[in-house]
């Protein structure tokens, strides 16, 4: 039975189902994961070259890439089932040979590999790196159709939109954690990160997407059936109290930079409260909200939602806001420590 999946992951949103599907496999195996990302050498692009000269801090981060992003929202995957991972990203401009020789140096039994990513020119390229993965390798792989002509549910695009913002927001929060107990263990504060993930925090899951979910997700369902309605409220009275946690790690944080001495039990105990009231919130969304929802809502239900949490009239919910902080949430994991991703004590080795 296979002990050891290596997942490739491509930046394309089809990752989302790809890490999900493989994530559940390891499970039914009881087998861990190596998450692999393999990106091309920014710095030998024309674009690249012209950046070194022209604008070093811009060049820093198409160097940097997305890959530590894309990698740490596979993990909260794995985390949130108790799966072992790791994680392993690497430059190369040969990806079927990248993940031949990750798979082979970390011992893997089987590569759990998308058909395609996405349309067009990249999804050809992906689609014939695939090929080649299948002409070359020694180790058994498996390839998971995430694209296909069979028309998908009509709640799988906004249902995966809706997880992949849950597993963004998850990645900042274990990174705060992460850095809470590194200061706890007498690492120096790093004030400008903290800053930048209380950012995220504030202006995306509270200003942006919980607004989205009790606007439409919320209400749609109330619509169709009172059953859950119970379940609705505590969501929504979570989504209040929510901004009174976020006030305080906030307030905490300023005292923190104030007195770095003494502000750090303060601002660690916000956090906790803050964390723990998220994962208990994203969890009843995932195991009941989510499911419901599948199974009352129309399909033009989830078309208005799709809509909602794509572009409409509201400047909260543009999809201009949506790309800022999506780059806002690369910068992030760019700018955290090497340990947070692929860090956790579940790490596969």
């Amino acid at each position: 039975m296979y002990r050891h999946l290596m997942v490739p992951l491509d930046d394309s949103p089809l990752s989302v189902e790809t890490a999900g599907r493989a994530v559940e496999l390891a499970r039914t195996l009881g087998a861990k994961i190596t998450f692999f990302h393999a990106q091309s050498d920014y710095g030998a692009s024309s674009i690249g070259a012209l950046e070194r000269v022209m604008s070093p801090s811009a060049f820093n981060e198409g160097m940097a890439g997305e890959a530590r992003a894309l990698l740490a929202k596979a993990e909260v995957v794995a985390r949130e089932v108790g799966v072992p991972y790791d994680s392993l990203r690497v430059t190369s401009d040969r990806p079927h040979q990248a993940i031949l020789d990750a798979a082979q140096a970390r011992g893997c039994d089987l590569i759990f590999i998308a058909s395609h990513g996405r349309r067009g020119i990249k999804g050809l390229m992906l689609g014939s790196e695939t090929q080649k993965v299948l002409q070359h390798t020694t180790i058994p792989v498996l390839v998971s159709v995430v694209e296909s002509n069979i028309s998908a549910p009509a709640y799988a695009a906004p249902a995966a939109v809706i997880r992949d913002e849950h597993r963004s927001l998850a990645a900042v929060i274990h990174g705060l954690e992460y850095l809470v107990r590194e200061a706890r263990a007498g690492t120096a504060p790093q004030f400008p990160l903290l800053r930048a993930m209380l950012h995220y925090i504030t202006e995306f899951p509270e200003k942006l997407h919980h607004p989205k979910e009790d606007a439409y997700l919320f209400r749609k369902l109330r619509e169709r059936t009172p059953e859950f309605n119970d379940t609705l409220d505590e969501l929504a009275r979570q989504h209040a109290d929510g901004h009174v946690l976020v006030s305080d790690v906030e307030a905490s944080l300023a005292g923190y930079e104030v007195d770095p001495a003494n502000g750090l039990p303060a601002f660690a105990a916000a956090v906790e409260r803050f964390a723990r009231a998220q994962w208990q919130h994203m969890s009843l969304e995932t195991k009941v909200v989510m499911p419901a929802a599948q199974k009352f809502l129309t399909g033009d239900d989830w078309a208005e939602i799709a809509e909602a949490f794509a572009q409409n009239g509201d400047p909260r919910f543009s999809a201009d806001n949506d790309e800022e902080f999506h780059q806002l949430f690369v910068r992030i994991l760019n700018l955290a420590p090497e340990r947070v991703v692929g860090g956790s004590p579940q790490a596969a080795r």
